[in-house]
């Protein structure tokens, strides 16, 4: 069925022409002039209010100044967001946002990346005019489990009770009182505990909704931000992943329209605990008698494909769900050829939490990244079959999974195991060889959501000690067994992936971008 052309309109903004879709407001069709109007109220994903008056631009023929985040374009409408009138306008809004706002950027967590600031420097005054006046003093309030109200540095932008009002669809925020002496109230018999609540720090523009979690813990110019997708659950949540000397510190929502727009859990947001744990392999390890003595990567490729050569039975493969495609891919290519069972363990959890008012995007039950791009590589879901077949199995190998004690006593009745592993699991008992393998923050790779959405994520730390990718340590061994040439990097792996994988066919890294793109056929719907 064929679809009506969406009807465009040419607008000039400073300048520069574009023809942008009818209704476009104003403000959006500037950025794409590369022009960032400033705005405070205003955000992509939440109704527009136009009550901070930070956004007002010259139209021309107009008789006033308009807001332009509730503004649409009009065929032949010429634009001016930087003549002295727009100008002078912003000039006051910013006054009057300072007068009761305290100087507390030495010791405020958004100082760095605080609005306010940025709009200061760039149109505010030099000097304020209100010196001789006291600035008015509130309480900072204990909001939720996660959140702080500072009352003072607050300016009634609406962005957080328009977020719990019209997208968590959970209205217990408001704007109390008027004038001078207007805040933000919380409804007293409730707390700010929704699932997605940590959402209204991401979007408050200034220091005023803090998360306890992060309070004081860096200052953002200190971090390193990298591209990544969250491991929470098989939504594919984007995200930015803030580390401080290479330790993850914080995680946030990274825009992308298609899965989570500019939203994640709480339960997303707090999932970074483990990427920080002590208790990593940081070498090679094989079994010598009845202990495991560390070795160096030559000796132990080898001895581990002679070992793999060497066996007989039929092999099983017990991968993580949060192993990427690449990883995946490469381990099951170990066994080309002969009779193996593949299995990837993802986690269910107790129930979903849906984002009301964003069609599509939940806390799914698998609570595992991975398990749509596993199924999509010959991967089955059929966890406690695949443990009950390792009693007869000459290979088991391990992929990025801590195993239970039960589980551990049914895997070390194979006659062989390799454990591809991240943190220690008192390998001593059961384990043949251990090789270190990096995880997600450690290394650049992509996961498969459960729509079918192939997404890249970047390294974001170094690894410890000697520990590689998962794809990388596979692609060795395949090497020494068959002679297959090893990819140099993720990307090499992933295009050998679509070169043999039908569902990959035709993907590169550079054509997923930061907003992934999806897999043929797409997993089906559950």
């Amino acid at each position: 069925m064929s679809t009506m052309p969406q009807e465009s309109v040419s607008v000039t903004i400073d300048g520069r022409q574009v023809s942008v879709p009818k209704g476009t407001t104003i403000i959006e069709a500037a950025k794409q002039t590369g022009v960032l109007v400033p705005h405070y109220c205003y955000h992509p994903s939440l109704p527009s209010p136009a009550v901070c008056r930070m956004c007002l631009v010259e139209v021309e023929k107009a008789p006033k100044l308009l807001p332009a985040c509730v503004t649409a374009v009009v065929e032949g409408q010429v634009v001016h967001t930087q003549s002295p009138t727009a100008k002078k306008a912003r000039e006051g809004v910013l006054e009057l946002l300072l007068i009761n706002h305290p100087l507390d950027c030495p010791i405020c967590d958004q100082s760095g990346e605080c609005e306010l600031q940025d709009y200061t420097f760039q149109e505010g005054r030099a000097a304020g005019r209100y010196a001789d006046y006291p600035k008015r003093f509130n309480p900072v309030e204990d909001f939720g489990p996660d959140i702080l109200y500072v009352v003072n540095r607050c300016i009634l932008c609406t962005r957080c009770v328009r977020f719990m009002e019209d997208v968590a669809k959970d209205p217990i925020l408001n704007i109390s009182e008027r004038g001078d002496r207007a805040y933000v109230g919380i409804d007293p018999a409730h707390r700010l505990d929704h699932p997605w609540a940590g959402n209204v720090v991401d979007l408050c523009p200034v220091g005023s909704l803090l998360s306890k979690d992060f309070l004081h813990k860096a200052r953002v110019w200190d971090l390193d931000k990298t591209a990544s997708i969250c491991t929470g659950c098989s939504q594919g949540c984007n995200t930015t992943v803030d580390t401080r000397d290479d330790v993850v510190v914080r995680l946030r929502p990274r825009p992308n329209l298609d899965v989570n727009r500019h939203f994640i859990c709480n339960t997303g947001r707090m999932d970074y605990r483990w990427m920080n744990r002590g208790d990593r392999v940081e070498a090679p390890l094989l079994r010598e008698g009845s202990k495991l003595a560390a070795r160096d990567w030559p000796t132990a490729l080898e001895r581990v494909g002679e070992l793999v050569r060497a066996g007989r039975g039929p092999a099983v493969i017990l991968a993580g769900g949060r192993a990427s495609n690449e990883s995946l891919g490469e381990v099951a290519g170990l066994f080309d050829g002969h009779s193996a069972i593949a299995a990837i363990h993802v986690p269910i959890g107790a129930a979903e939490e849906p984002l009301v008012g964003v069609p599509g995007l939940a806390l799914r039950k698998e609570r595992a990244p991975n398990g749509d791009g596993g199924r999509l590589l010959g991967y089955t879901a059929a966890w406690d079959a695949a443990l009950k077949a390792c009693a007869g199995a000459g290979v088991v190998l391990v992929l990025d999974v801590e195993l239970g004690e039960a589980e551990r006593a049914l895997v070390a009745k194979a006659g062989l195991v390799v454990v591809l592993a991240t943190v220690d699991q008192g390998f001593d008992g059961w384990a043949t060889a251990v090789l270190p393998v990096t995880s997600t923050v450690e290394e650049s790779g992509t996961f498969t959501n459960r729509d079918g959405r192939v997404q890249r994520y970047w390294q974001a730390r170094s690894a410890p000690g000697m520990a590689r990718p998962a794809w990388w340590v596979a692609a060795e061994l395949r090497s020494i067994l068959t002679g297959r040439q090893v990819p140099v990097n993720a990307d090499a792996a992933f295009a050998a992936l679509a070169a043999s994988v039908p569902a990959f066919a035709g993907m590169s890294y550079a054509d997923l971008g930061f907003t992934g793109r999806r897999a043929e056929p797409v997993g089906a719907a559950r």
